[in-house]
């Protein structure tokens, strides 16, 4: 299949009608365009945890930082279930995915699989796989920049997300490029060589063994654009984290459930303690350390 048609096949994959549900109401509340789910629940078809959602509207390009981010819950059929939302423009989207921007999250993101699971139209599906496309098309060429001179398609893989968690604000176990690979194997298997084909990067192929052709003025203005992002990725996690606390819509519901997730404990989410995650953060954390001492 060529990069078109992986695209479409993957953003195409079939979901919990639950997880389409929840998204056409979180369309509905954002007058959104598309709705993306990825993460660790689309691999595994589970609905327990927190479903990742992200909600594409129309408009202009945003400027500062984005996505925003929102956390809701729905009952559904006596099961209540929860998702932590971002929330963008599709052409701040696309722009991200097409590599233009310092920020090297979302193509990072997006070339790992997702699906749409709620559009307003055949225009809206057609931006988003052109963005995934664009996704795509960013993480290989910086994969034959940072990768070996040759070698199976996996190590190139590898040395991109290395570099991409380096890049991060968040401590990875070593190896855990390695995870993302053997995770998602029909994801990527193939999806090299169809990207390349897409970007006009030559390669020969030697059974397994990759051995692309990138001119080096091309190798230089990308590792050039890779050393940007690089230096300016952890500033923009740190930004990230600080506007959450201000604009994290429903964090202290998320907050309680997570707390309650991993310590058994039940918190008492009381008006204020949900306008103030932050100011009521020790008081949690007290009620935790009681409670647990009583057990």
């Amino acid at each position: 299949m060529n990069l078109a048609e992986r695209v479409g096949a993957a953003l195409s994959r079939p979901v919990d009608p639950a997880v389409s549900q929840f998204a056409a109401q979180l369309a509905a509340e954002a007058d959104a365009l598309a709705v993306l789910f990825y993460g660790s629940n689309l691999r595994t078809g589970s609905r327990e945890g927190v479903l990742d959602y992200y909600v594409l509207t129309g408009g202009a390009p945003e400027s500062g930082l984005w996505p925003t981010v929102s956390y809701r819950e729905w009952e559904h059929e006596g099961e209540v279930l929860r998702a932590k939302i971002a929330t963008m423009t599709m052409a701040k989207f696309a722009e991200a995915c097409g590599g233009g921007l310092v920020d090297s999250t979302i193509w990072a993101r997006f070339v790992q699989p997702s699906a749409m699971v709620w559009q307003r139209d055949e225009a809206a599906r057609n931006a988003v796989a052109g963005a995934i496309e664009g996704a795509a098309v960013t993480a290989a060429g910086l994969a034959v920049a940072l990768g070996p001179e040759s070698g199976p398609e996996a190590d190139y893989w590898r040395a991109l997300f290395r570099e991409t968690y380096k890049a991060e604000l968040r401590v990875e176990k070593p190896g855990r490029e390695n995870s993302i690979l053997e995770l998602n194997p029909a994801h990527f298997d193939g999806l090299l060589p169809a990207a390349l084909d897409f970007a006009g990067i030559a390669f020969a192929r030697e059974a397994d063994v990759l051995v692309p052709h990138l001119a080096q003025g091309r190798r230089r203005a990308l590792l050039a654009r890779w050393r940007r992002s690089r230096r300016w990725g952890k500033a923009l996690n740190v930004a990230r984290l600080v506007r959450a606390t201000r604009t994290f819509d429903g964090a202290g519901r998320y907050a309680a459930w997570k707390v309650e997730r991993h310590t058994g404990v039940k918190v008492k989410l009381t008006p204020w303690r949900e306008r103030h995650p932050i100011l009521s953060a020790p008081a949690v954390l007290w009620q935790v350390w009681r409670a647990k001492r009583q057990t």
